[in-house]
């Protein structure tokens, strides 16, 4: 019997679904496609372009990473011009799936806008997530990337949506500190956090804007204090 992937048991399904799947994704982009002809010069620009990024993400399921790139990367620059930090987020968020050349250069500054603007916490969390992936084993980086998502998890969700994703950012810190320092129970992941210094943001937050500088190594999209003229208050 042959060892070959396309004949072992199990092949011929996986690609019929992924030929569904296709099907499916590529009927999403014409009706996406139609619906952006459709759009008059009167169509406020906010919808057209998330029309547009949301073109992009199917083009990134597609895996036709060039166009989704260029069309996010796009989409992206009008977002900033309209201060629309969540769009903006996601456009990051998409071309770093496009697993370019550049994609850890948008991921950087995915980051920077998902923790300096209060956007959805959900998206900070994974864009967050995205630094803990990208970093090795014994990268300090990671540590303060997923301190920093529990951070955010606390301060900008209320109730059981704020347990939720304050857990799931608990199990990124565990998850993290065991790859880092081999922890493996409670009371040494406390010893660790506090090592670390990941307690208070005053500390590890300045630490994760010098991750950021080292990804983007002076690549940086926007004006960063031209943006912070524009945080809210509140």
């Amino acid at each position: 019997m042959s060892n070959n992937d396309e004949t072992r048991p199990g092949v011929a399904i996986d690609q019929a679904f992924s030929v569904l799947e296709n099907k499916d994704t590529q009927a999403l982009l014409d009706s996406q496609l139609e619906q952006l002809a459709q759009m008059s010069e009167s169509t406020p620009a906010e919808a057209r372009y998330t029309l547009e990024l949301n073109i992009a993400s199917s083009q990134l399921a597609l895996e036709n990473r060039t166009e989704a790139w260029d069309l996010a990367k796009q989409c992206f620059q009008h977002f900033i011009a309209m201060s629309s930090w969540q769009q903006a987020v996601e456009a990051c968020d998409v071309m770093f799936q496009c697993d370019v050349d550049d994609s850890i250069i948008a991921l950087a500054n995915g980051v920077w806008l998902a923790v300096t603007f209060p956007i959805s916490p959900e998206t900070s969390v994974a864009m967050l997530q995205h630094i803990i992936d990208e970093t090795p084993d014994n990268s300090d980086g990671a540590a303060v990337a997923a301190i920093t998502a529990h951070y955010l998890a606390d301060i900008r969700h209320q109730g059981e949506k704020a347990e939720s994703l304050k857990f799931l950012a608990t199990q990124m810190i565990a998850q993290v500190a065991k790859r880092h320092s081999q922890v493996d129970d409670q009371e040494m992941l406390e010893f660790w956090i506090e090592r670390m210094e990941l307690k208070d943001p005053a500390i590890f937050l300045p630490k994760l804007a010098k991750v950021l500088d080292i990804i983007i190594n002076d690549d940086w999209w926007y004006d960063r204090d031209t943006l912070r003229q524009q945080i809210p208050d509140n």
